[in-house]
């Protein structure tokens, strides 16, 4: 039996449903609490790559994964008027024999992890989440909301941008932050041709794509400056929509006139949560969005709350060293690989804003971040 082998997770998404599964893999005693109660999540696509496809791969879950989605071949960096600026093809020499780029649902990537805590007999509770967590040096007292009581080794908070395990741990840890842009999704049919991941580049700065899903749909998404934080009412995000993507041409402008139903239209403002190192405190360890919560630029939200899962994994089960030497060997593997993601998605952003600031294009920025992110977790 390994040693600190009872853990609690708080939060059933991306980040707590993996390390669930990863820390059930390598022996632990691992129990969920999801305070959602229907364990839904909003129909909106996501681009992976090459290390969330090798993370995915260490959980078992690389079958699954590529068969609910559609593999790519890369990215294509595209002008206002739709010609070609560059390419980057994926490199799979991490991922073989998976491909190295994936296009996903947020729910079909969902189903792949609860199928997968569901098959390993991974307890969850929905509707429920921790009323108080006591740290006692030898272990951790959690009450829950549904009036019952444990006692555990370790608690990780993977409770999203907004944790309240973050509050209550780091109470005067940063809150999440608007950084001024917000992001546009809507699903389309995919055009049988499209085998690319494609991102327009507006001369504003402001950026424009469309990636394939599954053989059958493809998303359109956009990321624009929106000052002061708007609210838009549901029955215009259509029209919202299509303005902001007016002035783009190729495929794009073709496909913008498909977006004609508001409801299917998701918008969310753009905010950024980066705690510094470490992230956790005694037994309370924070992972994914609670510790390190970036913008979409970079397409590596998922990856990295999935890589925690992994790593953490990998360093609670290496050896018999206390836990606090595990935690510490956790963050010297995370901390750098994870703040670079965020701080350079940050960074993309400012630029977009600011297009005479901007010292590198996007084209350059994600060509250099992905090769970073073929090196070992």
């Amino acid at each position: 039996m390994v040693k600190d082998n009872r853990i609690l997770v708080i939060g059933g998404g991306i980040g707590g449903l993996s390390a669930a599964i990863g820390l059930h893999q390598k022996g632990f005693d691992v129990d969920v609490v999801e305070l959602s109660t229907d364990w839904r999540v909003y129909h909106v696509g996501i681009i992976v790559q090459a290390n969330f496809v090798r993370a995915l791969a260490a959980l078992d879950l690389g079958d699954e994964a590529v068969a609910a989605g559609f593999p790519y071949k890369g990215w294509k960096f595209l002008d206002m008027a739709g010609e070609e600026i560059a390419e980057l093809p994926g490199d799979s020499t991490v991922t073989a024999p998976y491909p190295a780029d994936l296009g996903l649902t947020r729910p079909a990537l969902h189903k792949v992890l609860t199928g997968k805590v569901k098959a390993l007999g991974i307890p969850v509770r929905l509707g429920v989440t921790f009323e108080s967590i006591e740290d006692r040096g030898d272990g951790v007292d959690v009450r829950f909301t549904d009036g019952t009581s444990c006692r555990y080794d370790l608690v990780i908070g993977a409770d999203g941008a907004y944790s309240r395990t973050r509050n209550i741990v780091f109470p005067h840890a940063p809150r999440p932050s608007y950084t001024g842009q917000g992001v546009w999704r809507y699903n389309v049919p995919r055009p049988r041709d499209l085998e690319w991941f494609h991102l327009y580049m507006h001369d504003d700065g402001h950026t424009a794509g469309y990636c394939p899903l599954t053989q059958d749909t493809m998303y359109i998404m956009t990321v624009t400056e929106e000052p002061g934080n708007p609210h838009f009412p549901p029955e215009s995000l259509a029209d919202e929509m299509r303005k902001r993507l007016a002035g783009f041409g190729g495929l794009l402008g073709e496909l913008a006139k498909r977006i004609t139903e508001p409801e299917l239209v998701v918008y969310r403002p753009l905010e950024v949560c980066m705690l510094p190192s470490p992230w956790y405190k005694g037994r309370i360890l924070l992972i994914g969005d609670a510790a390190h919560s970036a913008t979409p630029h970079l397409g590596q939200g998922a990856a990295m709350a999935i890589e925690d899962s992994v790593a953490l994994a990998d360093e609670l089960s290496r050896d018999e060293a206390p836990l606090a030497d595990k935690l510490a060997r956790f963050m010297t593997r995370r901390f750098e690989r994870a703040n670079l993601v965020g701080q350079m998605s940050i960074k993309l952003g400012e630029w977009q804003m600011n297009p005479a600031s901007a010292e590198q294009s996007q084209a350059e920025v994600t060509a250099q971040m992905r090769a970073k992110l073929l090196e070992p977790i």
